[in-house]
């Protein structure tokens, strides 16, 4: 799997959103800046071809099952002991 999972800070130390990047860094804006997406909306994010792409077993009902799974907003999360 050559997409990850990381944690981006906010302005606040202990505050963090959760975003999803290609270790590979397919992903890039014109700019050629790496691009990181929001972690709920990653099951949008099909790529129609990908070199490093292997294959885990049926895409579609994975995808499915993602967007089911997966948070509906933007979560902030937190270091702190609550």
């Amino acid at each position: 799997m050559q997409c990850i999972v990381i944690r981006q800070y906010e302005s606040e130390p202990d505050r963090y959103v959760l975003r999803v990047k290609c270790i590979k860094k397919m992903w890039s804006k014109r700019s050629g800046e790496e691009k990181l997406y929001k972690y709920f909306t990653v099951a949008r994010r099909i790529m129609d071809e990908c070199e490093y792409y292997e294959e885990c077993g049926e895409l579609f009902p994975y995808i499915k099952n993602l967007r089911k799974e997966l948070p509906i907003k933007d979560e902030i999360y937190s270091t702190r002991d609550v």
